[in-house]
């Protein structure tokens, strides 16, 4: 038992990792139901999470998502754009559906919708701007796991993930953080072996930082095409000096 326990305990890589991205950082105020995984405040009125209790919840979401059958019956849900890459990506590398933007009023309980979808489990990443969701999931008994800030209203919410899901960088490592330990719940993934998905790829991206971006690689790509080719010189400088006659005379000579 003490094995398993020591497999499944939180990495000091980690732990490092959440710190980091402060995950650990919550809200000056907080909900009553959020108190249990609160460790302490500081004196600027920030509350403190502890990442003790994260770590356990994230793992109790990991074996709940793991034991569903068909992962597209899980849907994962974010209505801040913060937080739509990260459920794109997490739906990827784990199979699941995901919506990204407005959620559609009716999706989980007017049959006559289009986009109609009947889910066994719904993650969503702020309870409080993914009210509509978790509103209509209750109406149908669709199990509710969400990243909980210390001012989220847990009503409606089966399983709680306490964590700052107000950075982009905390969203995204949480993300990550779950879709690793899915991966590894269902067998896909050793725990002796990194993932060698990186953390970047589940973070949300500016348009100004992508554009910016895109004109450094574009400024890279004009500086090396203004650079001249040596070997195409020395063919040409070839061709002027008659390398090329010469050769055809060496070998006439020759026979």
């Amino acid at each position: 038992m003490s094995a398993g326990a020591s497999v499944l305990s939180l990495k000091e890589e980690d732990l490092k990792q959440m710190l980091v991205a402060k995950t650990h950082l919550g809200t000056k105020n907080i909900d009553a139901q959020m108190n249990r995984y609160v460790w302490r405040r500081r004196k600027d009125g920030v509350h403190i999470i502890n990442l003790g209790k994260t770590w356990e919840k994230l793992l109790l979401a990991a074996r709940v998502i793991a034991a569903i059958e068909n992962p597209e019956d899980v849907i994962v849900v974010s209505a801040r754009p913060y937080g739509q890459r990260s459920v794109f990506k997490f739906a990827q590398h784990t199979g699941s559906s995901y919506i990204g933007g407005r959620y559609t009023p009716g999706t989980f309980t007017n049959q006559i919708q289009k986009k109609f979808l009947e889910p066994r489990l719904l993650i969503v990443t702020d309870p409080l701007s993914d009210h509509q969701p978790v509103l209509e999931a209750s109406y149908v008994n669709i199990p509710v796991i969400a990243f909980a800030d210390t001012d989220a209203p847990l009503k409606n919410i089966d399983i709680a993930i306490p964590c700052n899901n107000k950075g982009k960088q905390s969203i995204a490592l949480m993300y990550w953080l779950l879709a690793r330990e899915v991966q590894r719940m269902r067998g896909l993934l050793s725990r002796a072996q990194p993932w060698n998905v990186m953390v970047d790829l589940f973070m949300h991206r500016d348009i100004e930082e992508v554009e910016a971006i895109q004109q450094q690689q574009e400024s890279a790509t004009a500086v090396e095409t203004a650079v001249p080719d040596t070997t195409e010189d020395a063919a040409q400088k070839g061709v002027e000096w008659g390398a090329v006659e010469d050769n055809t005379f060496e070998a006439t000579t020759a026979q």
